[in-house]
């Protein structure tokens, strides 16, 4: 079982001409985990779930699971329709997997008391351990700190994804010790780590894998000078990233990479020309781990 440290990557899924580009997905996963990536987190909005079916989805779970190990998987799973959403819940716990990544139902804005009863009904029904996904900006409902602090309480229920935007709800979660609590805005990766949290899940590790993993381990050694200045060689492509709508930028840079189509599902569109000249120039900053491979090796020769 995984204990969820390490920076997990929110993994885009590649598309190519309407349909999943399975090969580019082999390729992705593959380089992800040998840049040391703790796991993979698949459709979740990152890898724009909402415009997958059910079908999809769990083609790409299973696509995913022939070259990650299950212990380094993590599964989205979202919806407003309880019964639906259980049902879709046991069809994936039928795979091996480290977790299932569950945000509040999105829309409805139920009460916090029906909050807590979605959470106790969705983590009652789990095979495997939930990290519970708290974004009030994308499910259009605050989960208040109290009311959160009472929801981790249950045993299935093992870490938190922090997108809540709350300081002293994410020290409050980690002082309590009643789950582990990982990053979700990747602009918080350094300063969450210093308070306490086990690692994060980020869409912008997609690039320079390498360096996020790094820094995440200078974290854990007490390293915090060290890690500061990676966190600051990445936080321009981290600002850039998040420019406008995710994955659009995310994938325009796996595509100057040459790792993936430059193709989202409508109504999500490519990034601008704009950011992609502005991102061209932050990449061409941050460098590429082969460069540095390279100058590793002309410096020991």
């Amino acid at each position: 079982m995984s204990d969820f440290r390490g920076i997990w990557v929110a993994l885009v899924t590649p598309f190519r001409e309407g349909e999943v580009d399975f090969v580019a997905l082999q390729g992705l996963v593959e380089r992800l985990l040998a840049d040391g990536v703790a796991g993979l987190v698949v459709c979740g909005s990152t890898g724009e779930a909402a415009a997958l079916s059910e079908q999809e989805q769990l083609a790409v779970l299973d696509a995913v699971l022939q070259w990650a190990p299950p212990p380094q998987v993590i599964m989205g799973l979202c919806g407003n329709n309880l019964r639906e959403l259980l049902a879709f819940q046991q069809a994936i716990q039928q795979r091996p997997l480290a977790g299932l990544l569950v945000p509040a139902p999105y829309y409805i804005r139920p009460s916090q008391s029906g909050l807590e009863a979605f959470f106790q009904t969705v983590a009652d029904a789990a095979t495997v351990p939930l990290v519970l996904y708290d974004i009030p900006y994308r499910t259009g409902v605050r989960i208040e700190r109290e009311t959160l602090r009472r929801i981790v309480r249950h045993p299935r229920i093992a870490a938190v994804k922090d997108c809540g935007g709350d300081p002293e709800t994410t020290m409050a979660l980690i002082a309590d010790g009643n789950v582990a609590v990982l990053a979700g805005e990747d602009m918080q990766i350094f300063s969450s780590g210093c308070l306490g949290a086990v690692g994060a899940i980020s869409a912008s590790a997609h690039i320079r894998a390498d360096l996020f993993v790094a820094m995440h381990r200078l974290l854990e050694q007490g390293d915090l000078v060290a890690a500061r200045q990676l966190f600051y060689r990445l936080l321009p492509w981290i600002q850039v990233a998040f420019s406008e709508p995710n994955p659009a930028v995310i994938k325009a840079a796996l595509t100057l990479e040459g790792l993936v189509a430059d193709e989202l599902r409508e109504p999500m569109q490519p990034c601008s020309q704009v950011t992609q000249r502005l991102m061209q120039g932050v990449l061409a900053e941050l460098g590429s781990r082969a460069e540095e491979v390279v100058a590793i090796d002309l410096k020991s020769a």
